[in-house]
C-alpha cells in the first residue's frame, strides 16, 4: 500500500488521539492578501489548520515558492492539500484534451508534493456519451497513468478523486472505487454537498451520514479527506452552494457525531460562500 506524508502536526486534538484538521478551500475571504502564503497565515490565525490550494483555473506556482509554501506552512502547523484544475476530462472525446488532462494532474501533484500536501483532488471527467462502466475503464486507464508517473517520481502524494455533485459527471462512490481497486495510490475524495445533491437528498440522518462513511471505509480506511457546504439541487444534482445559516442540506449536525466516533485522521475543507465562517462553525460544532 501506498504510504503518504505522515502528518504529526497539528493544533486539534480530541479524545481518541487521532486528528481533526478543518480549514477552507482556498484563501479565507478575510485575508488581507490573497496569495497562498497570505491564507495559510490567516488560517492558522483564525485558529484553523488546514487550507486546500486552488489550482482550479490553473496550475500556477514555481517550485520555488512551493518550497516556501511549505516552510511557512510547517511553521505555522496548517497542513495543505492541492485541488487540480476543473477543466480536467480524461474521458474526453478529444484525445488532446485528455493529454493535458494528465499534464495538469502531474503539475498539481508536482507543486503539492514541493508545498508538503497529502492529497491532490481531482474532477476526474464526465460520461462523454459513455456509459458508467465504459467511462470509469477510460477514467482508470488515465488515473493509473498519472499516479504511476507520480510514484516513480517519488512524490509521497495521494490521488484524490472526489465524489461528484452532478448527473452528468464521472465520480460516484461506486465509480470511484472501482478505480481504487486497481490504482494503490489513489483514494476518495467525499463531498458530502455532492453526495447529498446528486441522490436527491439522500442524507437526511446520522444513519445516512455512517452508511456512507462505512461504504467509504470499505475502499479507503486510513484518513478521510472531505469537502462540506450546504448545496440548493435539482432534478440534475447540484446547484450551487449555500451558507449553513441558509440551509441544512445536508446537515453538518448529523454528521459530526459519526466523524467523532471515527479512529482516523479526518480533514474537512469548507467550500462554504462564506469559507472561514462555516469552518470555524464546524469546529465549534464537534467541540474543538
Amino acid at each position: 500500500m501506498f504510504i503518504g506524508k505522515d502528518f504529526c502536526i497539528g493544533k486539534l486534538f480530541n479524545s481518541r488521539d487521532s486528528m481533526f484538521y478543518i480549514g477552507t478551500a482556498g484563501v479565507p475571504i478575510s485575508s488581507r492578501g490573497r496569495s497562498t502564503e497570505d491564507g495559510i497565515k490567516r488560517v492558522a490565525e483564525l485558529g484553523l489548520n488546514v487550507m486546500e490550494v486552488e489550482f482550479v483555473r490553473g496550475v500556477r506556482m514555481s517550485l520555488d515558492t512551493a518550497k516556501k509554501v511549505k516552510e511557512l506552512a510547517e511553521s505555522l502547523d496548517v497542513k495543505l492539500s492541492a485541488h487540480a484544475p476543473y477543466y480536467i476530462n480524461l474521458n474526453s472525446q478529444k484525445e488532446e484534451t485528455i493529454e493535458k488532462s494528465k499534464v495538469n494532474i502531474i503539475k498539481t501533484a508536482e507543486l503539492a508534493n514541493a508545498m508538503g500536501a497529502e492529497v491532490i483532488v481531482i474532477h476526474a471527467g464526465f460520461y462523454s456519451g459513455k456509459s458508467s462502466s465504459e467511462a470509469t475503464k477510460v477514467i482508470a486507464h488515465g488515473v493509473k497513468e498519472c499516479a504511476e508517473q507520480i510514484k516513480d517520481k517519488g512524490w509521497t502524494v495521494w490521488v484524490g478523486l472526489e465524489t461528484m455533485g452532478k448527473s452528468g459527471t464521472w465520480g460516484t462512490l461506486d465509480e470511484i472505487s472501482e478505480v481504487c481497486k486497481i490504482v494503490s495510490n489513489v483514494m476518495p475524495v467525499v463531498d458530502f454537498a455532492h453526495v447529498h445533491a446528486r441522490d436527491q437528498g439522500c442524507l437526511k440522518s446520522i444513519k445516512d451520514f455512517d452508511e456512507l462513511l462505512k461504504r467509504y471505509e470499505d475502499i479507503f480506511d486510513e484518513f478521510l479527506h472531505s469537502h462540506f457546504t450546504c448545496v440548493n439541487y435539482g432534478p440534475k444534482g447540484e446547484r450551487n452552494h449555500l451558507t449553513m445559516e441558509e440551509s441544512k442540506e445536508p446537515d453538518f449536525e448529523m454528521l459530526a457525531p459519526v466523524l467523532k466516533n471515527k479512529r482516523y485522521d479526518i480533514t474537512i475543507i469548507s467550500e462554504s460562500p462564506i469559507l472561514e465562517t462555516d469552518a470555524l462553525r464546524m469546529k465549534e460544532i464537534i467541540g474543538l
